[in-house]
């Protein structure tokens, strides 16, 4: 027991901090999803470019150029969560509301493509190597070394990390079950044709919610660059998978779902990692769906669907 206990807690602290990440990004799935009824597989590569634009961001004003460490992290989350939000707004422009219309089936592929292209693109720009990010945030929020000199630790890069997730999930329910343009959303996720009858722009909306879902992905880009320290163009395809399975496990077009299924991912992968062979992690964590899935369809958290007559 004394052994196992130390070495419970690190796991379950990694987890929640790579948990986090999916959730931040697994929001821009279920806001998408719960308006327009579709998936934004594109997703993973506005993760993705918005940690190469956090780099670029650092690069251009150097990391020491004197300024406070915070000011730096800031600076780069707000011109990545500028630029990606402008690629998310050309995503729904170019891949979705030409084909709103056409059978889900095409659409889809539309996203696929996209992400493909978005792939290759930065992987022609910057190359297919890992590029190092700066390593600002240092230190430990805490570390304990218990009896048996195993030491248990959270850097503060994770606790950043798992901080703004929930400071992040927090504002968005409040600003979604408040606000104006909130309202406007879960009318559209109700009754899209309604809501449109009703004067609200619709088309507004859903260029709203890809603009939201990006920024959020942003975030979650310079964050997981600053804490792992390299990126390449491939990581939002794999971390893109995880965070759509972790919206459909907590229950896609539900937010504190994402945040719920994001935890739960991120647990049973690092607890898979530290206890199993590393390459079973996957193989248990989609179990994890599939087991809930097959008792709970809609998800943790998801309704089930209305149909409207």
């Amino acid at each position: 027991m004394n052994e196992f206990l130390p070495q419970f807690l690190q796991q379950l602290i990694n987890g929640l901090s790579l948990g986090s990440i999916y959730a931040l990004i697994a929001i821009g799935y279920t806001m998408v999803y719960g308006i327009i009824g579709m998936i934004n597989f594109a997703h993973g590569e506005v993760f993705m470019i918005g940690a190469y634009v956090g780099l670029v961001t650092l690069t251009a004003i150097g990391a020491a150029a004197g300024l406070p460490v915070w000011l730096l992290v800031v600076i780069a989350v707000l011109v990545s969560v500028l630029v990606t939000s402008a690629y998310g707004w050309a995503i729904e422009r170019v891949a979705y509301r030409p084909l709103r219309g056409s059978p889900r089936l095409v659409p889809l592929i539309s996203a696929i493509g996209m992400s493909i292209f978005l792939q290759n693109y930065v992987h022609l720009a910057q190359g297919s190597r890992d590029m190092p990010m700066p390593d600002l945030i240092t230190g430990y929020l805490f570390q304990h070394e218990f009896a048996n000199g195993f030491t248990v630790s959270m850097s503060n890069s994770r606790a950043l990390i798992i901080f703004v997730a929930i400071a992040l999930m927090v504002a968005l329910t409040l600003y979604i079950g408040r606000s104006r343009m909130g309202r406007a959303c879960r009318a559209c996720s109700q009754d899209m044709g309604m809501a449109n009858l009703l004067g609200i722009d619709t088309n507004r909306v859903i260029s709203f919610t890809f603009v939201l879902g990006a920024a959020l992905a942003a975030v979650g880009g310079v964050l997981i660059g600053l804490s792992v320290g390299k990126i390449n163009p491939f990581i939002g395809f794999v971390v893109g998978v995880k965070a759509f399975t972790a919206a459909v496990l907590g229950g896609i077009g539900s937010i504190p779902g994402a945040m719920l299924g994001g935890a739960l991912l991120g647990i049973t992968e690092t607890f898979a990692s530290a206890y199993l062979p590393t390459e079973y992690k996957d193989v248990v964590a989609f179990s994890l769906l599939v087991l809930i899935l097959l008792f709970r369809p809609t998800g943790l958290l998801g309704r089930p669907d209305v149909e409207k007559v």
